[in-house]
């Protein structure tokens, strides 16, 4: 015999069928859009794409050859970037997460970093214009603009690094403590290990946020144009972004600047997508390793 549910279970089943078809539709627009937007940037920009585009310079005016300066460029500033941000967000958070007492100043950094997370991009250029640029006498380069972009960066990592370390039970630092090990021993040894996922998760997040912006590095790196391939730390730098923005903005042949403007887009594209990959690849690599 088929049993009757209350009214008021069916009510609740019913409303919670609906929320979940809400959030289906919803993700559904969600991938529909995105799909949408890389549909269009690839359609208008793989037929650019060849091996001659990725591996030349640009030749008159940017309006033929390829954009080899602005990929290296990307990736120079990138793993500037990421060198300069990544020890030091990994021992904020250490610091936030296992050494810190709760109070007042804590709760005021922690307040300083979400902040810091929502100041647009262009402020952190003229910060970096006026600190690494005019300050230090960087100058327009490749150090300013990895070390402008680092900073940019640093609410993502140590916000990540927090999140993975209280993830992580205490039972697994008592244990170790008790057994003699020191606490920064235990730290490293017993707490980190299972914590790299996370941690990995949020330098994908910083890297891609790094490797598309254009108003910080428009004020401290990049260069509007360029034959060759940076020699230094000061010298400057193409990147992918700031070559789509000047393609697209600048110029007096649109007609042959906007197609490799697209295709920029599609490298860019792709190259964001590579590094997110290999990234979650190895994050995996981390979880399924029985090393810890």
């Amino acid at each position: 015999m088929k049993k009757i549910l209350p009214f008021a279970i069916r009510k609740k089943y019913a409303v919670q069928n609906i929320w979940f078809t809400v959030l289906w539709i919803s993700m559904i627009l969600v991938c529909l859009i995105l799909g949408a937007i890389l549909a269009f940037i690839f359609a208008r920009g793989a037929g650019v794409i060849s091996w001659e585009f990725l591996t030349s310079f640009p030749r008159k005016g940017m309006t033929e050859g390829g954009i080899l300066p602005a990929i290296v460029g990307t990736f120079y500033l990138v793993l500037g970037s990421i060198a300069f941000s990544l020890p030091l967000g990994l021992f904020s958070g250490i610091y936030l997460t296992e050494y810190a007492r709760p109070g007042p100043t804590v709760r005021i950094i922690r307040v300083a970093i979400h902040c810091l997370a929502g100041v647009p991009s262009v402020v952190f250029g003229l910060f970096g214009l006026s600190v690494f640029v005019k300050f230090f006498g960087f100058g327009v380069s490749l150090l300013s603009g990895a070390l402008t972009l680092g900073i940019l960066s640093l609410p993502i990592i140590i916000t990540s690094v927090e999140e993975s370390l209280k993830n992580i039970p205490l039972s697994f630092r008592e244990a170790s403590l008790a057994l003699g090990a020191s606490k920064w021993t235990t730290i490293r040894k017993v707490v980190l290990p299972p914590a790299l996922p996370g941690i990995l998760t949020g330098v994908i997040l910083s890297i891609g946020r790094v490797a598309g912006e254009t108003a910080p590095i428009m004020f401290t790196a990049a260069a509007f144009y360029a034959r060759g391939l940076p020699n230094s730390i000061f010298d400057r730098v193409l990147a992918l972004p700031y070559h789509i923005f000047g393609l697209m903005t600048e110029g007096t042949r649109p007609d042959k600047q906007i197609p490799i403007a697209y295709g920029t887009a599609v490298v860019l594209l792709v190259l964001v997508l590579g590094i997110n990959f290999v990234a979650i690849y190895l994050r995996r690599k981390f979880r399924a390793s029985k090393e810890w």
